[in-house]
């Protein structure tokens, strides 16, 4: 099916036309394979066919297909579907070459050294914050983001970050139309909301103290390239019951700095 659809689109672009058919496959692939995530990694045909609204006929043939490709594979176990190794390959080159991520990685290692909790690198991509690289915590008990982990929570530190760099009409969108979830968010809710992202900036970090998940607190802070344009943000998730308020600012404070450290190796 891959190899159809490649063939369709050269040819397509031979004589300045394109294939509906061949474009839809690619797209119908892509939301089968984001139905996966850290909270679910393993799906059935009829729970993915519900959440991409097609049939399970179609679904099954895309999933077979990714399944020859190496890009999912079947649990032993349960015999559901999960994300295959081979998107490691498609993804390796990308993360090999991000810039964020080379100059984060050694004072993320520095962070988690000095705190004790697990530290993590996030990007953005318009609609949710995504995890490209984690120190986990050498403590017992602990949270980590994984590497893929993606995150549109309004409440969660670094789609917070995000969001404080963006135009309050595009903030407005993306959580009028649900994109970034915020449940029962009204018109008192939404301006209340506006005001916390207003104050991330004047205090360098924003957090996330057991609201998006009642065993789990969060901070995070931006991270800007030369050009002065945020680019990422250096997260710390930590167990509620280790941090104190107190606490929550001492992180908050060394995950700013940390953020700033890697903002100056990007010449920011």
């Amino acid at each position: 099916m891959v190899s159809m659809t490649t063939s369709a689109a050269t040819a397509g672009a031979g004589n300045g036309t394109s294939d509906p058919r061949g474009t839809s496959v690619i797209v119908n692939a892509i939301a089968v394979l984001r139905c996966f995530s850290a909270q679910e990694p393993l799906l059935g045909v009829t729970e993915i066919a519900q959440r991409v609204g097609m049939h399970k006929s179609s679904v099954s043939r895309i999933l077979a297909t990714l399944e020859q490709e190496e890009l999912v594979e079947r649990d032993p176990d349960s015999r559901r579907f999960k994300l295959g190794l081979g998107l490691i390959a498609v993804a390796g080159p990308l993360l090999a070459e991000l810039e964020e991520r080379r100059a984060a990685y050694p004072l993320l290692r520095r962070l988690t050294e000095q705190t004790g909790e697990t530290s993590a690198l996030m990007v953005w991509n318009g609609r949710e914050s995504m995890c490209v690289e984690q120190i986990a915590s050498p403590q017992q008990v602990k949270h980590t983001a994984p590497l893929g982990a993606r995150y549109h929570d309004a409440l969660s530190a670094s789609v917070q970050v995000f969001l404080s760099q963006e135009p309050e009409e595009r903030v407005r969108a993306l959580l009028l139309d649900g994109t970034i979830s915020h449940p029962g968010l009204d018109d008192a809710g939404l301006q209340a909301y506006l005001l916390r992202l207003a104050g991330v900036a004047p205090l360098g970090y924003a957090t996330n103290y057991g609201e998006s998940s009642l065993d789990e607190v969060g901070v995070a802070a931006p991270v800007y390239d030369h050009r002065g344009d945020p680019v990422a943000a250096v997260l710390i998730p930590a167990p509620k019951f280790r941090v104190s308020q107190e606490r929550l600012q001492t992180l908050g404070e060394a995950c700013a700095r940390t953020a700033g450290l890697v903002t100056s190796r990007l010449g920011g």
